[in-house]
């Protein structure tokens, strides 16, 4: 920034939002951000004040007094940053985060370094960690997940991609890297990624219309390379379609293409839907009752916390493989990072237990009926859209004004774009969406068809079922005695 130029300050930034009176009530349990929940401002204009004072020129950091002189006080711009994580969580649709949660009760702990520093079962000689928070949580997903007694072993990760990590290093060593790793092609990048990073074989299995693996396709794959041990990724979610594998049709071809336990290790990537399926009535068991290996989960999502983390489970008798003691540490050394966000784990804690059982059915349930709203709502005005059996992820085709996109920041792929239904987002503000995807329908266009097996194109076909068909309805959240 020139000397001359004139400094923004966060007084030029209105930083209190036009508010509907219904943005304040309460909403499912414990308490919310009013900033995730309100109902947009239908002027999208970013500030000019706001934009300045985020520029990099602005919060570039000065070697010298001299360069400080020309630069806005830190002060000011992060009250301009404050304002513009206020806006963009307002129109925050495309991507799977809870922004519901409340956490102020923690904030006088952000004066610790916490690090949860190796493994969460050991004791080591660093004392501020958040260690007994942390094997809560797990205990918590071990029983969620229906884990044996003393079976189980896990700990709490930066994210969803980690946990996938370590459950792909898990089953390499079980099998010396002699294993093939099988998942869709419509699976999250990391598990591709990890696949890369430990050097493993793996094949890409076409999915079905829906987003599902290809059955029959794995199945021959399976009896093509029979001889060598089967990882088996299994969706509980894809990351665009919101599409569900089915575990028990992959065990039964397992079984059909003559691989016995010992020669198959199973993968769970749950990030969202694992934790919301185990409270839909007739959703399909997910557990470690069946022949599964490890569990992957995302904290920050369907659960909600200020950043983001996860939880990977799986069977003690696999982290056995990759377990050293460490001496510096006085503990041993079994998950992929060294030093651990402790307030990861204390966030999670946090969240379960002020929203409890009740809490997330009642969160899992809105977003159940929000999804159909918004199919609803986007059929009955002619938008091309689906929503997958179990999920809250409802698909569409992709608006052609860019700037619809960034405002609302849809996930695109292709031709399709897709809004992931979480406890923040209300029927007002899908109302809201869907009068702004139909005027920009009418300014520009339907997005057309790309080429006949575009994703667009896939949803025309019947394997997505009818139109409104789906699991989830009145009821179908399961009682709190189960």
């Amino acid at each position: 920034m020139d000397a001359d130029s004139e400094i923004t300050t966060a007084a030029d930034i209105d930083l209190s939002p036009n508010q509907p009176t219904s943005a304040n009530k309460s909403h499912g349990f414990g308490s919310l951000s009013p900033w995730a929940v309100f109902d947009a401002p239908e002027e999208a204009v970013v500030p000019e004040a706001e934009r300045q004072l985020l520029s990099v020129e602005a919060v570039a950091i000065p070697w010298n007094a001299e360069e400080e002189a020309n630069v806005a006080g830190h002060k000011d711009i992060l009250e301009a940053y404050e304002s513009h994580l206020q806006r963009r969580s307002s129109t925050h649709l495309g991507y799977p985060y809870n922004l519901t949660h409340e956490s102020k009760e923690l904030d006088t702990f952000m004066q610790y370094s916490i690090n949860n520093l190796g493994d969460p079962f050991e004791p080591s000689n660093y004392g501020v960690h958040s260690r007994q928070f942390e094997v809560a949580v797990i205990d918590f997903f071990a029983k969620l997940w229906k884990c044996d007694a003393n079976d189980y072993w896990g700990y709490v990760t930066t994210c969803g991609t980690e946990g996938n990590l370590h459950a792909m290093l898990l089953a390499r060593e079980r099998f010396d890297g002699k294993g093939i790793v099988y998942t869709s092609r419509e699976t999250h990048y990391s598990i591709f990624k990890a696949a890369k990073y430990y050097c493993m074989d793996a094949e890409g299995i076409d999915a079905l219309p829906m987003g599902e693996i290809d059955y029959d396709k794995l199945e021959a794959a399976l009896i093509r390379n029979k001889g060598r041990p089967a990882i088996i990724n299994v969706n509980i979610g894809t990351t665009v379609k919101g599409a569900v594998d089915d575990l028990d049709r992959i065990l039964r071809t397992l079984q059909r293409s003559g691989y016995e336990r010992e020669d198959y290790h199973i993968h769970c990537d749950g990030a969202l839907f694992a934790m919301m399926m185990p409270f839909v009535e007739w959703a399909p068991e997910i557990s470690f009752q069946k022949p599964i290996d490890s569990i992957a989960v995302s904290g920050h999502k369907m659960l909600g916390c200020p950043m983001p983390c996860g939880v990977a489970l799986t069977r003690k008798e696999h982290v056995k493989r990759v377990e050293q003691r460490i001496d510096y540490l006085n503990s041993v050394d079994t998950t992929i990072m060294g030093s651990r966000n402790g307030h990861a784990a204390l966030h999670m804690w946090h969240s379960l237990r002020q929203k409890g059982v009740d809490g997330i059915k009642a969160e899992v349930k809105h977003c159940i009926d929000t999804a159909c709203y918004l199919r609803d709502t986007m059929t009955e005005a002619g938008i091309r859209c689906r929503l997958n059996d179990l999920s809250c992820t409802v698909v569409f085709e992709r608006p052609v004004s860019e700037d619809l996109v960034q405002r609302w920041q849809l996930a695109c792929e292709r031709d399709i774009a897709h809004i992931v239904v979480m406890p923040n987002v209300t029927e007002a503000k899908v109302d809201l969406f869907v009068r702004e995807l139909i005027q920009c329908i009418k300014e520009h266009g339907a997005q057309p068809v790309l080429d006949d097996d575009s994703p667009l194109a896939q949803l025309s076909s019947l394997a997505w079922g009818s139109e409104k068909s789906s699991a989830f309805s009145d009821g179908a959240i399961k009682n709190s005695k189960n």
